[in-house]
């Protein structure tokens, strides 16, 4: 008898934006339709329904005792480097005998970057044939933002890769909530560069409040801009490009190649400004669709980072 794979668990960061939740959901169902071998759940650390508890006791009491987590997010913020690891470890605590093994975000793959140039293709609708037109174009790529200056980072970098070798003039860098430049600021930094057509790219899964925010940001800002042309491009979606590249890091997990990025996270390096965070002890999201919550689950740590990967 053949020992069964590893199921895999989709963690999700959750939204208010119901479409967006719903965008989710279906992701992880494509994803079982695609892998019928293969046991698949997912679930929310906050704001939508199910919580990831719930997703864990849905494989479990479909026999599963071993699978691996991916977590559905472009960058490793907070809450890859530290709730998705607690709650896994609140979920080992509820249901003995269950181990894990814990993959690495998205991050800015090759796949997705050439998922953002034909959202960039389509903003532009033909406008961009020829090298000599794309020369004229000014990306703004728009994260979500985060108090981690390690994942800010790593926006900056997907945008640089995004222009590297594609012939824009120029892709800049800003955040919709909680880190610098925000999206008035990177449209006047274009300008100033000398940008007359620029089109704001949002650096996001699926749809939701936040790039919903961005698109407004941008129309507001060009209606006091005239003389500079703007467009809006869309989000990732659930691309085929996407689902591959979800069940590239469940291999990944799978086989231990997890290189989780550890050289510049606040829980292991003190950085200016963030010292107080080394070592700082991992708790998992409340989540008040959670039914045991009132269970105290700790994230594990070694030499203080949260990010434990095989239990």
């Amino acid at each position: 008898m053949t020992t069964p794979p590893p199921a895999l668990l989709i963690a999700g960061h959750g939204t208010r934006d119901e479409a967006g939740a719903e965008a989710f959901r279906d992701f992880v169902r494509e994803l079982g339709r695609r892998h019928p071998e293969l046991p698949v759940a997912g679930g929310f650390i906050e704001l939508s329904p199910p919580p990831l508890g719930e997703a864990v006791t849905e494989l479990v009491e479909r026999g599963v005792r071993r699978f691996a987590a991916v977590p559905l997010m472009l960058v490793s913020a907070g809450h890859a480097k530290g709730d998705i690891p607690a709650a896994l470890a609140r979920e080992k605590e509820r249901h003995p005998g269950i181990s894990y093994t814990y993959g690495r975000p998205l991050g800015p793959h090759p796949a997705l970057l050439s998922v953002l140039e034909r959202r960039l293709d389509e903003a532009l609708a033909g406008a961009a044939r020829t090298p000599e037109e794309r020369a004229e174009v000014t990306v703004l790529l728009v994260g979500r933002g985060s108090t981690d200056p390690d994942a800010n980072a790593e926006v900056y970098k997907a945008a640089r890769l995004l222009w590297e070798g594609r012939g824009y003039a120029g892709v800049e860098t800003a955040f919709v909530s909680l880190a610098a430049p925000d999206v008035p600021s990177g449209l006047d930094r274009c300008a100033k560069l000398g940008a007359k057509r620029i089109v704001v790219l949002p650096y996001f899964l699926f749809t939701g409040i936040l790039p919903d925010r961005v698109r407004q940001q941008a129309e507001d800002w060009a209606a006091t801009h005239p003389r500079v042309e703007v467009r809006s491009a869309g989000v990732i979606g659930p691309e085929p490009e996407l689902l591959d590249l979800v069940m590239e890091r469940y291999q990944e997990a799978l086989k231990g190649d997890l290189r989780m990025n550890c050289d510049s996270c606040v829980y292991r390096i003190a950085l200016p400004g963030f010292e107080d965070k080394v070592g700082l002890p991992q708790q998992p999201h409340f989540h008040p669709d959670d039914d045991g919550h009132h269970h105290h689950g700790h994230g594990h740590h070694h030499g203080g980072h949260a990010h434990s990967h095989a239990h």
